[in-house]
This record gives C-alpha cells, structure tokens and sequence, in this order.
C-alpha cells in the first residue's frame, strides 16, 4: 500500500517505503452500551468495560499482530459498512475475552469503517486492519491470512450502510472488475500486480477502508485507495514498516506482474474505484 499524507505526521512517513496507514487511536471516552438482552440464537454479551480498560487494549491498526484474531471467512454472508462512536472492544472465538480495539478514528481523523460480514445472536463479526500473525511466523506448508476479522456486540456499531457493488481483482487474468452485489460485471479494467517474488496475496477478501492523496509519491491527482488486506509472502514487502497493506493505486505502468503486491490501475480505472463507498468488499483471487 501507500504511505501516509504529509500533513498526518512526518516522522511515520519517514519510516513507510512504499505505503502506510493508520497510526491513530485516540483515547476512548466512554464505552458502548453492550447492556441489551442477547438474542436466544448467539453467545451471551459481555459486561461494559470502562473507558481505561478499552484504552489499555492494542490497537486493531495496519501494523499490529493480534494473535487472538480471526482469520476472515472466505465467503461474506452479508457486507455492511458502519463505523463506531468510541473505541470499541472487539472479541475472538470465545466471545468473552476482548483481544483488541477498534479505534473511533482513523489516520485522517475521520470515522473509521468498519465492515460487518456476519452476525451470530446479538454480535456481528467485522474486518479488521491488523494481521493475526506474520508470514514469518507461519508454519510449514500454511500461511499468514491476508485478512482477519473479530466478533463486536452489533449495539457498538453505528447505522449500517448498505454496499451495492464489489471489487474483484483477479490475479492471473490482471483484471479488475466493478461487479453488482450478485457478481455481474459492470466494468472491467487492466490492473498490474505483483511480482512473483512480492505476489498479491489470493483467495482473500478485504474491503476499501481509506482513501487519501500522497504527493510525496506522485499522487496528487489519484488518491490511493487504501485496503484492508495484507501481503501472506513476507512481513515487510516494502522494505518499511507498513504491515505491508495491500493499496490499490495510479500508475503509468498498470499491467503485468510489476508490483510489490499493490494493485495498479489507469487513470479511468483509479477514477471508477475512487467513486465506491469506502467498506466497498474487495475479492482478489487467483
């Protein structure tokens, strides 16, 4: 992925080779009423935490490895984006033990998306920004989820907005197809992708959580569109310290394995993409 802006901070853009993300995570306020009686069908909410607990959580953000994680399902059930008024807790398979947070705002200041994939009773399962664990660290003949999610009571999540179309890159084809929610193209675009030693990671499906200009890398007219999967073959692709996030963005060349993992497109490519809602799912298979 990209870097991030300049006016964000100078000193993170020293350390981002080739992109960068969310550093933020403003201190949590309050926290969200989880107090409501739990639908029969799902696991049973968790008491409120206070706002100095929520705090004391690490950040779901693009360069944390949160091992108590899930990795994303393969298949998106439903896909609404929403986004939280306070820090908010988020939990892992056990539904009790909250393994991280998911902070209000984002590196812009702005709210930040999220996508909710699934519900189970009274909880809804979301995408997150960080990684589970590290290519590094994956055992033999596996790898690192290029996209993990976590459970968050559905009450912390704001109004859901729905997302009517999809994103999928297809790797081997180097196509980029705006498709409806059931998958019927409506447009198809060449895109560059990533190099066999630095490849875009497959058989994933993320979703658009920022978008920004970078002039400092020649995008002052394109924004980047940030996404919210990770490269599975090496912890740092880039060289920098980004958590190496998967951005999709303008370049002169868009065609062919060119890439260090990111997704290149046209100027009329970048511009389709750049008018989807944010939490637009982004599929990228083989």
């Amino acid at each position: 992925m990209k870097r991030l802006p300049l006016a964000a901070t100078a000193a993170l853009l020293a350390l981002l080779a080739l992109s960068g993300c969310a550093p933020g995570t403003p201190a949590a306020t309050t926290t969200p009423s989880t107090s409501r009686t739990p639908e029969a069908a799902g696991p049973a909410l968790p008491p409120a935490m206070t706002p100095s607990a929520i705090a004391a959580l690490p950040a779901a953000v693009y360069d944390a490895v949160i091992p108590g994680l899930l990795a994303a399902p393969g298949e998106l059930r439903t896909a609404n984006a929403s986004s939280v008024a306070f820090d908010t807790p988020v939990y892992g398979a056990d539904f009790a033990t909250p393994v991280a947070r998911v902070p209000a705002k984002d590196f812009l200041g702005k709210p930040t998306v999220v996508v909710a994939v699934a519900t189970e009773g009274a909880w809804s399962m979301v995408l997150t920004a960080s990684r589970q664990h590290l290519p590094s660290q994956a055992g033999d003949g596996t790898t690192a989820p290029a996209q993990t999610a976590a459970w968050v009571p559905t009450s912390a999540l704001g109004t859901p907005v729905s997302l009517p179309r999809r994103i999928v890159v297809s790797v081997s084809a180097q196509t980029l197809a705006i498709t409806d929610a059931d998958g019927k193209a409506e447009q198809t675009f060449p895109v560059g992708v990533g190099t066999a030693e630095t490849p875009t990671p497959t058989g994933a499906t993320g979703y658009l959580q920022a978008r920004y200009l970078d002039p400092a890398q020649g995008q002052s007219v394109h924004r980047i569109q940030l996404t919210s999967l990770h490269a599975t073959a090496a912890d740092e692709p880039y060289g920098g310290a980004d958590g190496g996030l998967i951005g999709i963005h303008y370049q002169d060349v868009a065609s062919g394995a060119v890439s260090h993992g990111c997704v290149r497109l046209g100027a009329d490519a970048i511009a389709a993409v750049d008018r989807l809602p944010l939490g637009t799912p982004i599929t990228v298979q083989d």
